[in-house]
């Protein structure tokens, strides 16, 4: 019963989808019932969408194997955890959580979105019950979560062992908040469009709701990436996988946006631009939620095989993204310009970081579908590895990483490069002294590595150059700068933050890539292997049985220069429902460095093949996207950035002097 109202929930929530598009595009103009139906409609879709989503939850977790889709990707023998995650480690239920969290933004701008424009909200609300409407009638016809089986068989054929980890709990909710929550980007760009309102109030109202979907994108990408690292047993980070490439466009295209709407706020400037960005921002997500569930790539990020079900996907895009570009053609002409500003100036600084992004993002798609397009030409099947996107995304992210620390010295409308340089000297000096002390310790290696490596310190010294300069350290009282510093806005915190984190990842992904070491050997039980001054003891393995796997698990002991011997563990498993194989790698930590091992295949009568891998400052990749993602939940709390949130009264009642 409970699985019936959960299909019947979802059939209401397209019904008031549709009848929240139809009457919000034909009313919204002056008409207050139909700007409140609206309003009211996108609440109460996220409440139906969540009901059937929890029904569907309720199902896996209770081992209902009437449903076909529990029977497809669960078994009773899962951890309770994985009976959770199995609800969209799938092709329907992904989708159904698709459209849970565009009914979970709608349902933000209509109940914290008090403060916008009615006219405004009611385009915005009308454009997004339109996707939920398309993608819930997508779920419903062609991807049903909700088919029962009879009879029930006794037992399911489970999760894919892969994904069978914490991180599927966390890595696909994280993304779908991050490239659907910019959905209401989209929706805000086609609502300008069609009211003809684009101004810099415009910018304020979205630019929270980008710097929301960026900050748990770049949570979900990360999060994925370090999933992808410890699971996959490969010891990779980021492989240029196009699925993985599906979600770093738009991410890329995000930052574009983000930059793009300051200064449109700031400046009343980019306007054109900016509406451009909102919308491809959005389509990227499109563009990966099509590569994902099409059929066309063999990954194991991939949901689906049903060139079918990708067929509607692409013809639901065409028309969405069609539209809004067609609308934008329509329109963009009419759009004016705003304030003028010279090319050495804040607002050029912020261009020319766009046009870096937006060629490695052009890149990125580039090198993506290129091989897509041509197999469905010719059939000729080509493979554009990682030494093209490490070639071309490199040579465009080095430029912009020496700009970043510039930036923010630059005045609004007009700057002096000279004045910024004479401020930076301190940031320059110490960057120097700094790289140096590098090539020092490295030997003086003519290699690339050590320049990389200077780029993320010269970022990393700019953010903090940027906070010194605003509280005018050095060039006032000690007691001066530390009331502007309790005194900074949180906007500035967080744009210093944010550019230090990307220099921590930085340093992080040379570190990890240029200095790390590999072995690959066999060994007996017993054995000693020496791996970067570390000796590793390979000690035996035992049989281990787990709640639905039974596992080979090796035992090594590490012993480190300066922290003792500390032990780890990696795991070979079957799980003899699907009998998939697996290897669970055993990672032990030292500061921001790991040894990651990982347990082979049998050699001779009692030997093991071993691959050991030392990652120096490899954790500095996820602390980096760590430090970005929450300068922009920072930014965030800053009362001015909440939509429609007007500026707080102060008082300005002038104080009682004191009497003696």
């Amino acid at each position: 019963m409970t699985i019936e109202l959960g299909h019947l929930a979802l059939i209401l929530a397209f019904v008031i989808a549709a009848a929240q598009a139809g009457i919000g595009f034909a009313f919204w103009r002056g008409n207050e019932m139909a700007q409140r139906f609206v309003k009211h409609a996108a609440l109460l879709q996220f409440g139906l969408v969540g009901l059937s989503f929890a029904a569907l939850v309720q199902a896996f977790m209770s081992d209902d194997f009437s449903l076909r889709l529990a029977v497809q990707h669960s078994n009773s023998l899962q951890p309770m955890l994985y009976k959770f995650t199995s609800a969209w480690g799938n092709h329907e239920g992904s989708m159904l959580l698709f459209v849970l969290t565009l009914t979970l933004f709608g349902s933000a701008v209509a109940a914290f979105g008090r403060n916008l424009p009615n006219e405004l909200r009611t385009l915005v609300l009308a454009n997004q019950g339109l996707m939920v409407a398309a993608f819930s009638a997508f779920v419903i016809f062609t991807s049903n979560p909700f088919w029962r089986l009879d009879p029930a068989p006794l037992d399911g054929t489970e999760l894919n062992p892969i994904l069978q980890d914490i991180g599927l709990a966390m890595h696909p909710p994280l993304l779908y908040l991050g490239y659907v929550g910019f959905s209401i980007c989209f929706s805000f760009a086609v609502a300008a469009l069609i009211s003809g309102r684009i101004d810099a109030a415009w910018a304020r109202w979205v630019r929270p709701w980008t710097l929301a979907s960026w900050a748990f994108l770049t949570l979900g990408i990360a999060m994925g990436s370090y999933w992808a690292y410890y699971e996959l047993g490969w010891g990779g980070w980021w492989f240029w996988d196009p699925v993985e490439n599906a979600s770093f466009m738009p991410w890329l295209a995000g930052t574009a946006l983000l930059h793009s709407a300051v200064v449109m706020e700031k400046r009343n400037a980019l306007k054109i631009w900016t509406i451009f960005l909102a919308i491809v921002t959005f389509s990227l997500s499109l563009l990966g939620t099509f590569l994902v569930r099409s059929g066309i790539l063999t990954s194991v990020h991939a949901f689906a095989s049903d060139p079918t079900r990708g067929t509607v996907i692409l013809a639901m895009l065409a028309a969405l993204i069609g539209g809004a570009f067609t609308l934008f053609a329509l329109r963009a002409s009419s759009l004016r310009h705003g304030g003028l500003f010279a090319p050495i100036s804040r607002e050029g600084a912020l261009i020319l970081n766009n046009v870096f992004l937006a060629a490695a993002t052009t890149g990125v798609l580039i090198g993506t579908l290129y091989p897509l397009v041509l197999e469905a030409l010719t059939g000729a099947r080509i493979t554009v590895g990682a030494p093209f996107f490490n070639l071309t995304f490199g040579a465009l992210m080095v430029p912009l990483l020496l700009l970043i620390p510039f930036g923010p010295f630059l005045a609004w409308k007009r700057g002096d490069l000279v004045a910024v340089g004479q401020r930076l000297i301190a940031a320059i000096v110490v960057t120097l002294v700094l790289v140096l002390l590098v090539f020092a310790f490295l030997g003086f290696p003519v290699t690339l590595a050590p320049i990389g490596l200077g780029i993320g310190i010269w970022v990393m010294v700019g953010a903090i150059a940027e906070i010194a300069d605003r509280i005018a350290a050095g060039r006032v009282a000690p007691r001066q700068s530390w009331a502007r510093l309790k005194g900074l806005p949180r906007t500035a915190w967080s744009t210093a933050i944010a550019h230090f984190g990307v220099g921590v990842s930085v340093i992080g992904i040379v570190c990890a890539t240029a200095y790390q070491t590999e072995i690959v050997t066999s060994m007996r039980a017993g054995e000693t292997i020496e791996i970067s001054g570390y000796l590793v003891t390979y000690q035996g393995e035992t049989q281990v049985d787990g709640p639905n796997f039974t596992a080979e698990r090796g035992s090594f002991a590490i012993r480190s220069p300066w922290d003792g011997v500390r032990e780890v563990t990696s795991e070979r498993r079957i799980y003899p429902v699907s009998g998939t194989p697996t290897t669970e790698a055993g990672i032990r930590t030292y500061g921001l460095s790991q040894m990651y091992v990982q347990f082979g295949e049998r050699f001779g009568s009692d030997g093991r093949v071993v691959r050991l891998w030392h990652k120096p400052f490899v954790l500095l990749i996820w602390l980096g996207t760590l430090f970005m993602a929450g300068a922009g939940f920072l930014s965030l709390t800053e009362r001015r950035l909440r939509i429609g949130a007007p500026a707080v009264a102060r008082n300005r009642t002038k104080p009682v002097e004191a009497r003696p």
